[in-house]
């Protein structure tokens, strides 16, 4: 009898494995079948140009004197869409450059290492090919202050000024006592297998810009929601994660050349004792003399409610530089 019963629980695992297994397989071809339709559906909006026997998707927008090339934060999923109302707000004056970086948006994914270094040379790389001449203003948003940091310090003849979008500085970590952040490396397989889609699914607001109704068009959405589920946390997006560590150490004692004017753009806090954002953006920006820090309500994602100020207050910053040059 005691037999029987465990040939019994045996057997009910092992159906319940496959039947498992059976749905599993089942939902990876719905999920591969579902993203080649998207992919046929939802083309680039921008060009695509070579880098290193990839594609990488550049998107420009507007006409004038400036080039404003706008860098996206780590794990946004789908750079060029997420820019949207800032881009609009910007191109009524300049010419507006959004690059998706590796395994972001419509750019293919790479096998290089996600280190501060090959990350700037793609990006100097498709601007570029893309035909598009400095100097460029460069608008890092998160984790791309460290890579603005490393590009102006390399190549500052290229830059005209930086304005940060709460973007992250290497010298953050000391300065609020933190360590870098890490990524654990099974997230990378959530996109390929198709569970990315289903928490997109189950959850799609957290994949979706957190703004007032009409700030970012209905297609803009579904195509968001779309891009998240072939590329949310692949395994580009994972390594550059747990570079951080490496490329902070790689920029940590580099500041922008004085000759660079730096606008920040930065959340408003409450400051950890005397600390706070915008204490520590000041501290980094205190020897730039046409510098500014401006604090605005909102998220970590300004540019999803306050675009318009941060082009009204960028106009009026440039604006003032040039007078006094």
């Amino acid at each position: 009898m005691a037999q029987k019963r465990k040939n019994r629980f045996w057997l009910f695992t092992r159906n319940i494995l496959l039947f498992l297994t059976a749905i599993s397989f089942v939902w990876f071809l719905t999920h591969q079948l579902m993203t080649l339709n998207e992919k046929n559906k939802y083309s680039p909006i921008g060009e695509l140009v070579e880098v290193d026997g990839k594609n990488m998707h550049v998107y420009t927008k507007g006409k004038g004197e400036n080039t404003i090339v706008l860098l996206s934060g780590l794990g946004t999923a789908a750079p060029v869409l997420d820019f949207e109302p800032l881009i609009n707000e910007l191109a009524k004056q300049n010419n507006v450059v959004s690059i998706e970086s590796f395994g972001y948006g419509w750019s293919d994914s790479t096998n290089k290492e996600r280190t501060v270094k090959n990350i700037v040379e793609e990006i100097r790389s498709a601007l570029k090919k893309a035909g598009i001449e400095g100097p460029y203003i460069l608008m890092p948003h998160s984790i791309s202050g460290i890579y603005s940091l490393y590009y102006a310090n390399k190549y500052p003849d290229e830059i005209q000024s930086v304005v940060g979008i709460d973007f992250t500085l290497p010298q953050a970590l000391d300065y609020f006592n933190e360590s870098a952040p890490t990524m654990p490396n099974y997230m990378k397989y959530l996109a390929p297998t198709g569970i990315g889609r289903l928490v997109t699914m189950v959850n799609p607001d957290d994949f979706l810009p957190i703004a007032e109704k009409g700030t970012y068009t209905e297609e803009n959405l579904k195509m968001t929601k779309a891009i998240s589920a072939w590329k949310g946390y692949n395994e580009n997006i994972v390594e550059e994660a747990n570079q951080i560590g490496n490329n902070v150490q790689k920029t940590k004692n580099m500041t922008f050349p004085p000759t660079i004017p730096v606008l920040v753009f930065t959340t408003k806090e409450e400051s950890q004792g005397r600390k706070s954002l915008e204490t520590f953006y000041k501290e980094q920006l205190h020897d730039h003399h046409s510098s500014k820090v401006i604090t605005l309500e909102g998220h970590h994602y300004l540019h999803w409610t306050r675009a318009k100020d941060m082009a009204k207050q960028f106009e009026e910053w440039k604006e003032n530089i040039d007078k006094n040059n």
